[in-house]
């Protein structure tokens, strides 16, 4: 069982930027692979980044890519979302999601097993 808790969130202003945190209980964290999620009201949620267990390899969306890092510390079990550029459009709340299988480097969101609660984003013009 992997508890995730997010942390980070909250207001900023078009153009700033905010790190996201996601810390993980239980064993073996860097045997995930770790994602970024969010949801907008009214929106399906969205493929963020994702990167593997060894922390090695990432993979992002093209709607964020270039703007958005993820890198993750396995010895403090947690992964990390810097967001630059932020845009009204990034507003969502933004989960981290964690798949067992660590080596892989592309998955659909269905692989992951364990879901934080997610935290707010919220960017004004």
């Amino acid at each position: 069982q992997v508890q995730l808790v997010e942390s980070g969130g909250g207001l900023v202003q078009a153009g700033g930027s905010l790190r996201l945190s996601c810390t993980a209980s239980g064993r073996a964290f860097s045997g995930y692979a770790m994602g970024w999620f969010r949801q907008a009201p009214g929106k399906e949620r969205e493929f963020l980044a994702r990167v593997t267990g060894s922390g090695r390899s990432t993979n992002y969306s093209d709607s964020v890519n270039g703007r958005f890092t993820i890198s993750r510390d396995n010895a403090a079990n947690t992964v990390y979302l810097q967001m630059n550029s932020l845009e009204p459009a990034d507003t969502a709340v933004y989960y981290c999601a964690a798949d067992p299988r660590g080596s892989l480097i592309r998955a659909t969101w269905t692989g992951y097993a364990y879901w934080g609660q997610g935290t707010q984003v919220t960017v004004s013009s």
